[in-house]
């Protein structure tokens, strides 16, 4: 499977899966997917049949609420059948909202922001100390470096010369209930990250050309990477795109699941089934624009044509 097809699947599972469940952070799942798609199709030494394999790369998503990104990815590379997938955030699944490491292929339970990052630095020390090749791979939000220990972690990283260790910053500008700039501001992100001694690469994180890159580019310098992955949230459903109402919401029976399914079967790839709508979604309920407002399905940040045209009369 290519990486382009990865992330397709991973973006039409994420809508089912929390349209399912009624779950959360259905933005952070489309922002994050193609990061996903590259690293679990180009980058990431595993073994689906020795999940614990000590020679495989280390992986955490430390922004563990996209934590559905990282069980579809697992199930499509075959680490668990596909129709578990549906049980994510049920009572008594193991596929719980937020990353839990009693899923195979998962390395480190995340949810509590911050954490990631340090524990990759350690998994990237004790393999530098044991003469072990592989690396540790660590995806963070944006948002999330707000948190000191992120910080703690990149002072270590670069006092060890933690080369093999690799991290992706999901940088969509969006966290919480606003942009990262109204919040807490970490701009810009790539000189900060810079002053503390760190390579770092600045790329279109939608783009996986540029991710396989970035990622297969890496130089032993005694220097760890970040790669500051400049990404949309909600990317690949327009009506999602940069509204920060989908970082909770979850697509709902009517139009937001109908639409959300169509959009994703516009860009659906070659060689591609889709596992729940094969043939989409004929006669797909369409929007009021002039009454989604009133359901809270949009936000203040999104704008759409028929606001715009008012606004400018």
């Amino acid at each position: 499977m290519t990486s382009e097809q990865l992330a397709w699947k991973i973006r039409r599972h994420g809508v089912e899966m929390t349209h399912l469940s009624g779950g959360s952070h259905i933005g952070a799942v489309m922002s994050v997917a193609d990061i996903i798609g590259v690293l679990y199709a180009d980058i990431l030494k595993f073994d689906v049949n020795n999940p614990k394999s000590d020679n495989r790369d280390r992986f955490i998503l430390s922004k563990g609420h996209a934590g559905a990104a990282i069980y579809a990815a697992l199930a499509e590379c075959g680490f668990f059948d596909t129709e578990e997938l549906k049980t994510h955030y049920r009572n008594g699944s193991r596929l719980s909202g937020h990353v839990s490491h009693h899923v195979p292929g998962v390395d480190f339970s995340t949810g509590s922001l911050g954490h990631g990052l340090s524990a990759a630095a350690g998994m990237a020390l004790a393999a530098k100390q044991d003469g072990k090749s592989h690396k540790s791979y660590v995806v963070l939000g944006d948002g999330e470096c707000n948190e000191g220990s992120v910080w703690e972690a990149a002072l270590f990283a670069v006092h060890f010369g933690l080369d093999n260790l690799v991290c992706i910053v999901d940088h969509n500008k969006m966290q919480s209930l606003d942009f990262c700039d109204k919040t807490l501001s970490t701009t810009p992100l790539k000189g900060i990250w810079e002053s503390f001694g760190w390579n770092v690469v600045d790329i279109n994180g939608n783009d996986h050309e540029q991710l396989r890159n970035a990622l297969s580019g890496i130089k032993a310098n005694n220097k760890p990477t970040v790669i500051i992955a400049n990404t949309v949230k909600g990317k690949g459903i327009p009506y999602m795109e940069n509204d920060i109402l989908w970082h909770y919401r979850f697509p709902h029976d009517g139009w937001e699941y109908d639409q959300a399914v169509s959009e994703l079967h516009k860009t659906k790839p070659e060689g591609v089934t889709d596992p729940y709508t094969p043939d989409g979604i004929q006669n797909p309920e369409m929007p009021d624009e002039k009454e989604i407002h009133l359901d809270n399905t949009m936000s203040a940040t999104y704008k759409p044509t028929w606001f715009r045209k008012e606004q400018q009369q």
